[in-house]
């Protein structure tokens, strides 16, 4: 395997890994507070068609990679509630999410753009742009750091989310409402104002994520666009151990598998293309069976808390 080729596999684990990687973090945030959030799914497909949809019309991607956010968010809204006002079972929640926003998506999608099941595609030029493409004209160096600008945002979340939890007060009030909410509740923090700034930005991340699917790694909206990838976004939470940079690992250890198989769909190996797609998915079903035993969830996760502010 030459450099070039080498250099490519390592370009497109973090393009792969960038959308995985952002609802991932959005999932850990949940989760941390108490929340589990398996409706990740949901929130990238109706980020994913909102940011499409809003880039599409405006020609503006950082207006749509915001308003994909928000679409996100708005759902995360909506499993908060039901979780923490109504204190309601978080599973059934997030299912609903996985299954209204997949349809609103496709509604939406019919309604604004006359019954097409796609968006059209964006101009090259309002896609999300990359970064660094005029320093070198090195190929290799082109294929690892010439990399969408979503690329870059998330990993500077990972560094941001990892200070947040763990070096102020703030984020040790998140982990604090995870783990034990009557003793947090005692000491004056607020549980349900936790949870919901949590999962809201859950969502938030988890929108995000879906934009830069239809934003950056392709240029349009299709239901078949997210692909599971919500779901594999709670493995990594589950693989990282509920850790910004476990997440980080956990998301390349996915985009490195999605491409290799990428890499084996363009070769003559003799292998059908159906198997090469099942290898990113085949993989982390693998890494969640070894490392599922040695992961240690928030005590608090999925449990509904009626603090005093709620009941």
């Amino acid at each position: 395997m030459n450099l070039v080729i080498l250099s490519l596999i390592i370009g497109n684990t973090f393009s792969n890994a960038a959308p995985v990687l952002m609802a991932g973090l959005g999932g850990m945030m949940s989760e941390k507070s108490g929340v589990v959030n398996i409706g990740l799914e949901g929130m990238m497909t109706i980020g994913a068609l909102v940011g499409a949809t809003v880039g599409y019309y405006l020609g503006n991607p950082w207006i749509a990679f915001l308003c994909g956010g928000l679409a996100g968010a708005f759902f995360g809204l909506i499993h908060a509630f039901v979780s923490v006002t109504l204190a309601g079972d978080q599973t059934i929640s997030g299912i609903a999410i996985n299954t209204l926003g997949p349809g609103l998506a496709l509604f939406l999608g019919r309604y604004f753009f006359d019954g097409a099941t796609q968006t059209p595609s964006i101009p090259l030029e309002n896609k999300i742009p990359r970064l660094f493409r005029n320093i070198s004209s090195n190929q290799a160096f082109l294929n690892i750091f010439g990399q969408y600008a979503t690329v870059y945002i998330a990993l500077i979340m990972v560094v941001l989310l990892y200070l947040f939890l763990y070096k102020t007060k703030w984020g040790l009030r998140v982990i604090a409402v995870g783990e034990h909410p009557k003793a947090a509740e005692t000491l004056n923090i607020s549980v349900t104002k936790t949870r919901y700034l949590s999962v809201i930005f859950s969502g938030f991340m988890a929108g995000l994520g879906g934009a830069s699917m239809s934003l950056a790694v392709v240029s349009s909206f299709s239901q078949t666009l997210i692909a599971g990838q919500g779901y594999i976004a709670l493995v990594t939470v589950i693989f990282g151990n509920w850790k910004p940079h476990g997440v980080l690992v956990g998301s390349l250890f996915f985009g490195l598998a999605q491409a290799i198989a990428t890499y084996l769909g363009g070769s003559s190996i003799g292998v059908p293309i159906e198997f090469i797609s099942m290898i990113p998915y085949i993989a982390t079903l693998l890494i969640l069976i070894i490392f599922q035993r040695r992961s240690k969830a928030p005590k608090a996760s999925g449990k509904p808390y009626l603090t005093v502010d709620n009941v």
